[in-house]
């Protein structure tokens, strides 16, 4: 007559609860030898020269493009959208540190203004930024 044996499976935890708890001791026996980190934060103070106005893109609903030059007076000055980067390269060989800001209506559609953005980045303008109205 023959037994059935059945074969018995468990995990022994034992060993792994011995290495945890030597894991336990060595982080706390350490934790207080170790230095928090420090952020040392920039400090803010006055500078000597005033920030450089911006040059603004102005594109309106209609699809007029407007340049103005804050630098030079403020004024508008209507520009054909093929006429764009050649003026403002013209405009940044005057004044190469000078920022340019894409100031765009509500409902131009976001393609037109990354359109602006290409075309300014082809020309190697590097500080480009969007201008936004605050909400209420």
């Amino acid at each position: 007559m023959a037994r059935n044996r059945k074969q018995l499976s468990q995990i022994n935890v034992v060993p792994m609860i011995d290495v945890m708890l030597v894991l336990l001791v060595i982080f706390m026996v350490t934790a207080p030898f170790i230095n928090p980190a420090q952020v040392e934060l920039p400090s803010v103070g006055r500078t000597s020269q005033t920030p450089a106005q911006p040059l603004e893109v102005i594109i309106r609903e209609s699809g007029e493009y407007l340049l103005r030059n804050r630098a030079a007076g403020g004024e508008e000055m209507r520009v054909a959208k093929s006429a764009l980067a050649s003026e403002i390269a013209a405009l940044h060989r005057a004044l190469p540190e000078q920022p340019v800001v894409i100031a765009a209506d509500k409902n131009v559609r976001y393609e037109e203004v990354m359109d602006t953005m290409t075309l300014l980045q082809r020309e190697h303008i590097t500080r480009i930024g969007l201008l936004a109205r605050p909400a209420p």
